[in-house]
């Protein structure tokens, strides 16, 4: 697997790249639900490069549950050890994974977007089976768009929906240049923007942001 994965894009590692890893962070290795995370069949987000991260691997995140301290621990691992890779989880099939009281509010916004899809905590529950979520858990959501034209509907949508949610509704629109916070899209034409894409942090206008998604 050698074409670029996208950001939240989730992998999995094969038994030896897994090894390498750990051969490599050893003070990693010795904490066991670490060690065992790709055996146990777990998978790894892709994050943004940071300057201490090797030229030529592919930089993956790895959140550990609260019961482990809640730690995001960063490793990088060779494309060819990467055996399969998947966006991240549609927002409907993580829905299980959701305590009763977001139900509610998963449905409206499965309503607004079915295409709507999910990182953070309940992504990592539904995915792992361990416990991530807590009293206090946002809900991160990603809001793909191919059209300016959904923009207005879908952000007046979100809030809508955010004034009665019983948690915080976090994340982005996203379009071919990256993501940007669903917030601050709500502003005017002129207002500057950041846009999170694979390779850092850009600013924009929204207008140019909007300009950008495919018609």
């Amino acid at each position: 697997m050698v074409e670029a994965l996208a950001r939240h894009s989730m992998v999995k590692a094969s038994a030896s790249g897994w090894t390498a890893v750990m051969n490599r962070y050893p003070e990693l290795a010795s904490e066991p639900i670490v060690a065992g995370w790709a055996h146990a069949g777990r998978p790894l987000v892709v994050r943004r490069p940071a300057c201490s991260d090797t030229a030529g691997l592919v930089p993956l995140g790895l959140p550990l549950p609260p019961s482990h301290g809640k730690r995001r621990i960063a490793v990088s691992l060779a494309a060819t050890d990467i055996v399969a890779s998947a966006p991240p989880p549609l927002l409907a099939n993580a829905a299980s994974a959701a305590p009763a009281a977001w139900r509610e509010t998963i449905d409206k916004l499965l309503q607004l977007l079915p295409e709507t899809r999910t990182y953070g905590s309940l992504a990592w529950q539904h995915l792992t089976g361990l416990p991530y979520l807590s009293p206090s858990s946002d809900l991160d959501l990603l809001w793909p768009l191919s059209s300016a034209e959904q923009v207005g509907t879908l952000l007046s949508g979100i809030a809508r929906i955010a004034k009665q949610a019983p948690m915080r509704l976090d994340g982005e629109i996203t379009g071919p240049t990256g993501g940007v916070q669903w917030r601050e899209l709500t502003g005017t034409d002129e207002d500057e923007v950041l846009v999170k894409g694979e390779g850092g942090v850009t600013t924009t206008t929204r207008a140019a942001f909007l300009a950008g998604l495919v018609s």
